[in-house]
């Protein structure tokens, strides 16, 4: 067995990104093995090798040094070291400790993290029924009643994702099935798995795994709705805005070359990011309003901003699109409420990195 002091498992993690980077399934591979060679265990290349390589490519997709299709390669190549890795290692431990469903919920489709949480619950003896990204939860309570599992692990990475993810919780906690959450979406301190009212919450995979092994499970909650655990759903301003988001995103945009005149210069590709920006917005104040979480909507705006900056593209672009939303949803007060806090936020923040950049002038 050679030594880690020869090549380091930093040189590994390195040389995992430079393959999956360059498109090199067959160079990314023959990193995951030669660090098995350097004696590290297969749950150490799962957690600390691929997961740390592929949060990478997620960081450099968001800062836009990563094109959609280069960060789906990557990805790609990721997933299928983690199937070689999964199809060598023959030292799995007797299926003892009980069954476990893992899924991504629907509309989710970074399948990846779901995969590794799969592979190291089989290290550590658990029967595993892996669904895979998008799973409907039709199909997801199906599967629960023709298996039966001891509990159902949700993941999502898509903060959007949180109002189908609470029907996918709630459905499978009525079939007396405990629920564990883990992924960005559910937020880094887990706020959005209580406020959804998820059994249990873990930030990574090492911690589900070793929380998995601390039974019995919690028993669920049984026969509650959504709107039994968030009242202010009551209101239907959630249900509005999501189910106008199309025309929404139709009137900002009309709205925007009146209020905006540079956009009637932009390229076809220019309208087609601002579309996509507009709906993200559309998007994420719908899901700010299931949440009745003002800060959840104001954070995202900020990071669209920095976005947007990368690009060339002035932050205060945003601020017309939030007054024509904001006087689409005048009758709404929480949406209305929550665009005004988000405006004065951004502008807010505009000020602050403008004095920034004079300052260091």
């Amino acid at each position: 067995m050679s030594s880690l002091t020869a090549v380091s498992f930093e040189d590994r993690i390195d040389q995992l990104w430079q393959a999956v980077a360059a498109g090199d399934e067959h160079a990314a591979t023959t990193v995951v093995f030669e660090t098995l060679g350097d004696g590290a265990t297969a749950e150490r290349v799962l957690l600390d090798l691929i997961a740390s390589v592929q949060r990478k490519v997620g960081e450099e997709w968001a800062t836009n040094r990563m094109t959609v299709a280069q960060e789906h390669a990557a990805t790609a190549i990721n997933d299928r070291a983690v199937a070689a890795l999964s199809h060598h290692y023959a030292a799995h431990t007797a299926r003892a400790r009980g069954r476990v469903t893992v899924a991504c919920v629907d509309g989710e489709w970074h399948g990846l993290p779901a995969r590794i949480l799969a592979e190291v619950l089989k290290l550590r003896g658990w029967s595993v029924d892996h669904l895979g990204a998008q799973v409907p939860p039709a199909h997801l309570i199906t599967h629960v009643h023709q298996t039966g599992p001891d509990l159902v692990a949700l993941s999502s990475s898509i903060a959007t994702r949180l109002p189908t993810a609470h029907a996918a919780i709630t459905a499978v906690q009525a079939t007396n099935t405990p629920v564990l959450v883990g992924g960005a979406a559910f937020g880094a301190h887990g706020q959005y798995a209580r406020l959804l009212r998820a059994d249990i919450w873990a930030p990574d995979a090492a911690a589900a795994a070793d929380r998995l092994e601390q039974k019995p499970f919690p028993q669920p909650q049984l026969a509650h709705q959504p709107i039994d655990d968030l009242p202010h759903l009551a209101d239907q301003e959630y249900t509005m805005v999501a189910r106008t988001h199309t025309s929404l995103v139709r009137t900002v945009m009309a709205g925007l070359e009146d209020r905006y005149p540079a956009m009637r210069d932009y390229t076809a590709q220019q309208r087609q990011h601002t579309a996509e920006d507009i709906a993200h917005i559309v998007e994420f104040l719908a899901t700010a309003l299931y949440t009745n979480d003002a800060e959840f909507f104001t954070g995202f705006l900020t990071w669209t901003a920095g976005i947007l900056t990368s690009r060339g593209v002035p932050a205060r672009s945003l601020c017309p699109a939030l007054d024509i939303l904001g006087e689409e949803l005048k009758d709404f007060p929480r949406a209305a409420l929550m665009l005004t806090q988000a405006t004065d936020h951004l502008i807010g923040t505009r000020s602050v990195i403008a004095s920034d950049s004079r300052n260091s002038g």
